[in-house]
């Protein structure tokens, strides 16, 4: 295999999934005032009774020095590598991988080095990693590996259903009257990643009725695009996972993989966030 991928840490994928298909990657981090850490460093737990009593923390992108190191260490092996990151949206990730790969390129003007905008987060990000990863495995090119996740990108999508507005609210991601009028009402949004950005799908009274409306709208996709892979998102809430991963499963008699969000992302979305990520064969976009 000639070609590593490298990926950020709002992927989420699991340390044995990683391992299997040779991704690296870079951590974002948090900072409560003074105190900062990697993303990788926290667990869900831990971030969330310390974002309950130091109020909502900020994120930034991975240190330009570790970028640097991972992207030269893949470079000094003599290998190509293909970096996939969360949405430039959201993040300076990419823009400090783009410095990184300038720095790496003046040490070694022949290096090769390719950078993908997921144009998203979580595991809509992830998908578009491993397809690469499973491409690179398969020995196919740079510019095939990084095609593989630009295809995968088009094919995909990520729904998500927050447990009510508060962290939202705090986030800034929507008004303190909108997210008072929407919790007193049980209006809950199901998001989506469109563009680059998180908007608004749709609005349903209840998150029962949300769940719902999240798994018709991922069913209309299947039937009218053909199904790839499915996986369920959670914030603290593995056991409304596993429910809507049995529900799902009983439908279309497939594996579905259950992850975890992690800080930078649950941050804006709060405890009890369930999410649905997905891609088909045929084009979406």
């Amino acid at each position: 295999m000639t070609v590593t991928i490298l990926t950020d840490s709002t992927s989420y994928l699991s340390e044995e999934v990683r391992k299997e298909l040779n991704i690296k990657m870079v951590s974002l981090n948090l900072s409560f005032g003074n105190e900062s850490m990697r993303e990788v460093d926290i667990d869900n737990d831990q971030f969330y009774k310390m974002m309950a009593s130091n109020g909502i923390p900020t994120s930034s992108q991975p240190s330009l020095g570790d970028m640097y190191q991972e992207m030269l260490e893949v470079v000094e092996k003599g290998y190509s590598l293909c970096c996939i990151f969360i949405s430039s949206e959201m993040s300076g990730t990419l823009s400090t991988g783009q410095i990184a790969k300038e720095m790496v390129l003046e040490k070694y003007e022949n290096a090769k080095i390719e950078i993908v905008d997921s144009r998203s987060n979580c595991m809509q990000l992830g998908f578009a990693v491993v397809m690469a990863a499973r491409a690179a495995i398969a020995g196919k090119t740079l510019e095939q590996v990084k095609e593989a996740a630009l295809d995968n990108i088009k094919r995909s999508r990520f729904l998500f259903i927050p447990e009510n507005l508060e962290y939202l609210r705090k986030g800034g991601r929507i008004g303190g009257a909108g997210a008072l009028i929407g919790n007193l009402f049980k209006i809950i949004p199901i998001l989506t990643v469109d563009n680059g950005k998180t908007t608004i799908l749709t609005k349903v009274r209840t998150k029962k009725n949300a769940i719902l409306a999240m798994t018709d709208r991922m069913l209309h996709d299947i039937n009218t695009y053909d199904l790839g892979e499915i996986a369920v998102l959670h914030i603290n809430c593995l056991n409304e996972a596993k429910e809507l991963a049995k529900m799902i499963n009983d439908k279309l008699k497939i594996n579905i993989n259950i992850m975890d969000i992690g800080p930078v992302i649950g941050l804006h979305v709060g405890p009890g966030a369930i999410a649905i990520a997905y891609y088909t064969l045929k084009p979406m976009r």
